[in-house]
């Protein structure tokens, strides 16, 4: 549809229409999202979709993300599974409990479909050195196909803090040629409010070692509504990172939530931006990035014109998974590590989120599954149309009645009846049979998402989510 390829590439800051739909809802990394899963589900659910699914039939390329959990220091906004700990010698013992759980993991796969994409996330995967790093890809390599293509996508998320320039390098050497750099804020006294002090200088050296290494893309973090931030200091930090210009940029807003996150009690209320001050500074970021030239993805990511992930996105070829937006279809995820979230088919699987836990099962001899659920015909006609808005900018009904054998209209009636109040507030424009987000609409496409999510009416509200903005 032209009319949704013109709609989808502007973005549109409208404070009043944010205002009045910041709620709290999912990010739709999945679908069903992870508020659904339960301990229904076991190894022969995993051992069936493993070998069922399209994926193993077609011996598609397969995904992989592994979880280190470890960190030298807390950061206080941090809400990720991690453990705060000075003894780096706890890295090899879960090393060795990766090995296992890969060896075992590994059983369900043919070792024909090549792993085309991985991501080490935590935590802080550079608690392991880089010889420990590469202990574990020559572990995934004998278990595992791994490749050297230039179209690989092999990422590792990056503490300036715990890396040298000629870790980069080292990094480099071992595959990896995506990194992407914690930066969050440059400013000494919010960096001082969240217990993580780096200079700017830290994160230009790296920057610079991972462009000399051959990274084919660098990616920084940043997060708004952190405490003592200010729209002055907020601009600079942004300035100082448009002049480095990182290839992608992911721009979070801070979830306060302390009563599910220990080390967020750490920050003092007072110190947080109000919710128009938050809007003020998300405005700053959005109006910023665009104007040098980054081109906005959807929810908190901007990528520069010529990076993968903007090609993806002009092209309709953008997918969204528990590794956010990728420049891969759909594929079998899998997943190693305490916490970690697998997808297999229509199964969605997630590891013990405790150490002791983890490690219990792998002595056990068995896989360390926790909880999980098997998305029915149902979800996956969901997933596909939410995919659709979070990754396309909107929809063409035919294309998803071609895809999944329904009538949307008839399908989706009290949905549609959703989207046409979506509509009269500028969040969409429709046209016939379809509809696209709008500019100002594209900021709150978690909103339009939530029109097909089937579980929300059924949410526990004791079961927080991130607000919207």
């Amino acid at each position: 549809m032209i009319w949704l390829e013109a709609a989808k590439m502007d973005v549109q800051f409208d404070p009043e229409l944010m205002r009045r739909h910041n709620r709290e809802g999912p990010r739709y990394t999945s679908y069903p999202t992870a508020l659904q899963f339960h301990e229904r589900v076991g190894i022969a659910d995993y051992e069936r979709e493993a070998r069922n699914s399209a994926g193993a039939r077609l011996c598609e390329p397969l995904s992989a993300y592994v979880h280190v959990p470890f960190c030298f220091s807390p950061c206080f906004y941090c809400g990720c599974n991690r453990v705060i700990t000075r003894e780096a010698g706890r890295a090899e013992p879960y090393l060795r409990q990766l090995e296992q759980e890969i060896g075992l993991r590994s059983a369900y796969f043919d070792q024909a479909r090549t792993l085309e994409q991985l991501h080490l996330g935590g935590g802080t995967p550079t608690f392991l050195t880089p010889a420990l790093l590469g202990k574990l890809l020559e572990v995934m390599g004998r278990h595992f196909s791994l490749t050297d293509a230039d179209g690989r996508d092999y990422s590792i998320e990056i503490d300036p803090r715990t890396v040298s320039s000629e870790d980069i390098h080292a990094l480099a050497a071992l595959g990896f040629n995506r990194v992407s750099l914690g930066v969050q804020d440059f400013d000494p006294q919010v960096q001082a409010a969240v217990n993580r002090l780096q200079p700017a200088a830290l994160v230009r050296s790296l920057l610079d070692a991972s462009r000399a290494a051959g990274m084919r893309s660098i990616n920084f973090d940043l997060i708004y509504g952190l405490p003592l931030q200010s729209l002055t200091s907020f601009e600079l930090t942004l300035d100082q990172v448009i002049a480095m210009r990182p290839d992608r940029l992911a721009v979070y807003g801070y979830a306060h939530l302390p009563s599910m996150f220990k080390a967020q009690r750490q920050i003092r209320t007072e110190d947080l931006p109000d919710a128009a001050h938050r809007l003020s500074l998300l405005q700053l970021a959005i109006g910023k990035l665009t104007s040098a030239g980054y081109q906005y993805i959807g929810l908190d990511h901007f990528a520069l014109p010529e990076d993968s992930l903007a090609q993806a996105q002009r092209q309709g070829t953008l997918h969204r998974t528990f590794q956010g937006y990728t420049t891969h279809a759909s594929r079998d995820l899998v997943s190693f590590g305490v916490s970690a979230i697998g997808q297999v088919g229509s199964l969605f699987i997630q590891n013990y989120k405790r150490l002791q836990d983890y490690g219990a099962a792998l002595a056990r001899g068995v896989l360390p599954h926790q909880r999980g659920v098997i998305a029915n015909a149902d979800d996956a006609i969901r997933r596909d149309v939410i995919q659709r808005i979070m990754c396309h900018g909107g929809l063409e009904f035919s294309a998803v009645e071609r895809a999944h054998g329904i009538e949307f209209e008839d399908y989706f009636a009290p949905e549609l009846q959703r989207v046409q109040s979506l509509a009269a507030d500028g969040l969409v424009q429709s046209a016939a049979r379809g509809f696209a987000l709008t500019p100002r609409g594209r900021l709150l496409m978690r909103n339009v998402a939530m029109a097909f999510d089937a579980y929300l009416a059924r949410r526990d509200a004791a079961q927080p989510q991130s607000r919207v903005i």
